[in-house]
């Protein structure tokens, strides 16, 4: 005579996550099999019934109702304390057991050292590239004696347990601000307008906008139209081009709407261009309100922008000489332009 089987119970927020990984197409087959098994348990089938439903015995349903039973009361207290850790505490309880193997071919001390070179960088080994590719870090291992063989499967392996990309890179921005204190009053300035422009927008209509400037923006030509697509072949570009020269977007992002307002497009960068498109998005909106957040570029604050924002703003204050006196002033490596 059959035993009893284990009895399940499973809270609502545990049912939602079994549910999920039930019907999941990314999940491993064994694990939504499994989330299907405790969800029809509690809903009172016998194994027998639930063995039929899912295509296993009798014996593996008992087996996978009695490991829900005895991790249920750990993942209920989880549930409480951390509930975004759920969903990987029942996939965990679903998965099979740890299973005793052969040894590790490699030591700690040996993967822990392999993983160091990956942060080196390759020039460092006296290597002619930019960055580690598993044959080449494979070969360094090897050269360097921390292990006698490896192969790069097992190099892709301990690369990606370790969560290192060496073949990705990303680019930073080091300041070179030397005052701390103005950095720090500079960058809670600019967040502070960030922060306030929405009020300001519906307050008095004021607008927020972000410039900033892409450059070398490349005017290419194609030296034969493309060929349409055909059944069994996809469209083809032609690869050789003709270059016109370049371009230069300047840009401005509303920071309350997210829409791109007034954009000039031409083919430089100058104290003219940069007065001219500062003068073209103000024509928008003769009237309202415009602050404009941009970096420290010396077009951002020349003396032909100071004159044009004062012969706007306030016609009949006194500027002073470029470089001598009043706004113009030379104050460090860069003149005090505020107005």
């Amino acid at each position: 005579m059959p035993g009893k089987a284990a009895k399940v119970t499973i809270t609502e927020r545990q049912q939602v996550v079994l549910t999920q990984l039930s019907r999941s197409r990314s999940e491993a087959s064994v694990i939504s099999q499994r989330a299907t098994i405790i969800l029809l348990a509690f809903q009172k089938q016998s194994n027998e019934e639930i063995a039929r439903a899912v295509g296993l015995d009798r014996k593996q349903v008992g087996l996978w109702r009695r490991r829900w039973q005895r991790a249920w009361e750990s993942l209920t207290l989880l549930e409480c304390s951390e509930p975004r850790r759920l969903r990987e505490a029942v996939r965990e309880t679903l998965r099979d057991a740890p299973r005793p193997g052969a040894p590790g071919t490699f030591t700690a001390e040996q993967v822990a050292r392999i993983l160091a070179v990956a942060c080196e960088p390759p020039a460092q080994s006296g290597r002619p590239i930019t960055h580690w590719t598993q044959r080449e870090l494979r070969a360094e291992v090897i050269q360097r004696g921390i292990v006698a063989s490896i192969s790069e499967s097992r190099i892709r392996h301990f690369l990606r347990t370790a969560a290192l990309q060496p073949h990705r890179r990303k680019m930073w921005l080091n300041t070179k601000e030397k005052d701390p204190e103005l950095f720090q009053r500079e960058v809670e300035a600019v967040c502070d307008t960030y922060q306030a422009a929405p009020a300001l927008h519906e307050q008095r209509g004021t607008h927020t906008v972000c410039c900033d400037e892409m450059t070398g923006i490349q005017a290419l030509e194609r030296v034969a139209p493309d060929q349409p697509m055909q059944p069994g072949q996809v469209a083809r570009e032609e690869f050789e081009y003709t270059r016109h020269g370049t371009t230069t977007l300047i840009g401005n992002f509303d920071v309350v709407s997210g829409e791109l307002v007034a954009p000039t497009i031409g083919p430089t960068r100058t104290e003219e261009d940069f007065v001219q498109h500062i003068e073209q998005t103000a024509a928008d909106d003769r009237d309202g309100e415009w602050i404009f957040i941009v970096d420290s570029l010396n077009i951002h604050w020349s003396a032909g922008l100071v004159e044009w924002v004062a012969e706007r703003c306030e016609p009949n204050r006194p500027l002073g000489k470029k470089g001598e006196s009043g706004n113009f002033e030379m104050s460090g490596d860069a003149p005090r332009v505020s107005v």
